[in-house]
């Protein structure tokens, strides 16, 4: 298998530091209802977790991005192996890449939970199969075979049969990743590719200034 022929040519778009909003979370959002205007094939909210394990090893995996404020939220179970991961060490990145548009953003910050009544609100908005598997999954964990887990399923199903309400267990929900570094990357032509970075500044003088600096990178 030769993959070094593997080529794409970046024609579509580019952007450039006085394009850029002051704020770069006002910026993902702008790239991201692009992306939902575009019609992607793939779910345009889904982006790669990257966290650190207490060997100080990298991990990665998808998850969904499902709500924006002054941080990027994303739902799990609080002992699975990212939940673990947090734990230990808070800090984490986040990547979308919507090959569509040629797009790329990297977010880095540190990981907090989001308050209990958040994590209710967003889990009674569940389907009830999804509110279920949260209770009846041991994620991360093994499990012998697919029955095993099915098994699980109708045990917690049998027990809410007669009631319309399912407590979000203690163990499931949401964290909030604060950035303090984003990275806007846009595809060009001969790999010169676009990339705009933004700073969270330690100490910002001026009352009013803000406290994000915006540079370009060499791709």
């Amino acid at each position: 298998m030769d993959l070094g022929n593997l080529r794409q040519s970046y024609k579509k778009a580019s952007f450039d530091v006085q394009d850029a909003l002051e704020n770069p979370i006002e910026q993902f959002k702008k790239w991201f209802e692009q992306a939902l205007e575009s019609d992607l094939s793939a779910e345009a909210n889904a982006m790669v977790l990257s966290t650190v394990d207490k060997n100080n090893r990298p991990s990665a995996r998808v998850v969904l991005l499902k709500s924006v404020d002054e941080g990027f939220v994303f739902y799990t179970n609080y002992d699975s192996r990212k939940g673990e991961d947090l734990a230990n060490n808070p800090y984490a990145s986040l990547t979308f890449f919507w090959a569509e548009l040629e797009r790329q953003v990297r977010i880095e910050g540190k990981v907090e939970k989001i308050s209990p009544s958040k994590s209710d609100e967003y889990f009674k908005s569940r389907p009830i199969g999804s509110q279920i598997g949260a209770i009846a999954s041991p994620q991360s964990r093994i499990i012998d075979t697919r029955d095993e887990l099915e098994r699980l399923v109708k045990s917690i199903e049998k027990n809410y049969e007669e009631t319309n309400f399912i407590e979000r267990p203690k163990n499931w929900g949401g964290y909030r990743l604060i950035p303090n570094y984003m990275e806007f990357w846009q595809g060009r032509e001969s790999r010169l590719h676009d990339r705009i970075n933004y700073l969270l500044k330690e100490d910002v003088e001026e009352r009013y200034a803000s406290p994000w600096e915006i540079v370009r990178l060499a791709p």
